[in-house]
């Protein structure tokens, strides 16, 4: 049973086997959402780090008329405060989290085996999930500069999104394996 916490060690069932199951495997049980593989203690600095990593890798690889709107409006984000994007990705990162949870339920209950892959089968869906918490972050903030870059670049903030959800599932794909 999924999530099942024995309370002694098990042997494997395979034949010719004896190996005991250590305390720690016994207990822990496996992580099956999101939240709980992404924004685990241990792990949410990381996930923070690889997250900022992706923007940054997504942003630089933008190119035509909407992708030097993207640049500019992170650029004036990155020097509107030291260290302003790092505290909005760990700011938004729950809610993205909460936002791309019933894809990743979606996905493992399908047998899927390429969360990126699922992601931009859905591309349009996800996107607009994603923009929900992007939206709900900007109408609440109190930054007028940040509000006018987000807004020069919310039209065409989808085709982005779209784009980046291959490297967002694989992203999320390193932390559940």
């Amino acid at each position: 049973m999924p999530g099942h916490v024995h309370s002694k060690p098990a042997t494997l069932a395979r034949a010719g086997s004896n190996h005991q199951f250590s305390d720690k495997e016994t207990r822990t049980p496996m992580a099956t959402t999101l939240q709980e593989i992404l924004l685990a203690e241990d792990k949410r600095p990381h996930v923070v780090d690889d997250c900022i990593k992706l923007i940054d890798n997504e942003v630089s690889e933008t190119s035509g008329v909407s992708g030097a709107a993207v640049k500019v409006a992170y650029k004036t984000a990155s020097a509107f405060m030291s260290g302003y994007i790092r505290k909005t990705v760990e700011t938004m990162l729950p809610d993205i989290v909460a936002a791309l949870e019933s894809y990743w339920a979606d996905f493992n209950a399908s047998g899927g085996s390429d969360f990126g892959d699922y992601l931009a089968k859905n591309g349009e869906q996800v996107a607009e999930s994603l923009l929900a918490v992007s939206d709900d972050h900007a109408a609440k903030s109190d930054r007028p500069t940040i509000i006018k870059a987000y807004h020069a670049v919310r039209g065409g903030a989808a085709k982005h999104i779209e784009a980046a959800l291959p490297a967002a599932g694989k992203l999320v794909a390193k932390y559940a394996a």
